[in-house]
């Protein structure tokens, strides 16, 4: 049950870039929170899995003596429900979503490129934290910086095209 947990119904178990897979399965699950739900459901859903993910995760690298391993990418669905709780804080119906007008999918779309920049390149205090933090909180923390980071450039960029009248 732990590593179903871990990898995320098995999604990090992907041989070809498991952490984009993880991404995108995060993805696919946060959109229908946000439509069937709302941002502080996902935002707290979040905030919940990423406490229980930093103790699971504790547990496994002291049973495998292993750190930070690439099938684990529960914190990739933490990081990109954060931001997508912070970016596209709206309600849409599911026939709203592929209306462009709203912004909900192209906010949707941003967040997960935005996330995957600040995940795969580790700017700043986001590398510090995977370089020099041990454990759950070395493995969770980066994703939920970066997913913060994902949220606020996704908003500051969606402002950016209203304000030029794209849509």
């Amino acid at each position: 049950m732990r590593k179903f947990f871990l990898t995320l119904g098995f999604s990090g178990l992907s041989p070809i870039a498991p952490g984009t897979v993880g991404s995108l399965v995060s993805l696919i699950l946060g959109v229908f929170v946000l439509i069937y739900f709302d941002a502080y459901t996902l935002f707290l859903a979040a905030a919940l899995i990423s406490v229980v993910a930093v103790k699971e995760i504790n547990k496994y690298e002291t049973i495998t003596k292993t750190h930070d391993d690439k099938s684990i990418v529960i914190d990739e669905l933490a990081g990109m429900w954060f931001a997508l709780s912070v970016a596209p804080a709206m309600g849409v119906a599911p026939d709203e979503i592929l209306n462009l007008s709203n912004g909900f999918l192209i906010q949707v779309i941003l967040a997960f490129a935005f996330f995957r920049y600040f995940d795969i390149t580790k700017p700043s205090i986001i590398g510090r934290i995977d370089k020099q933090t041990e454990g759950g909180v070395g493995v969770m923390g980066d994703d939920i910086i970066a997913g913060f980071a994902a949220g606020i450039a996704t908003a500051l960029t969606w402002q950016g095209i209203l304000a030029l009248n794209i849509f």
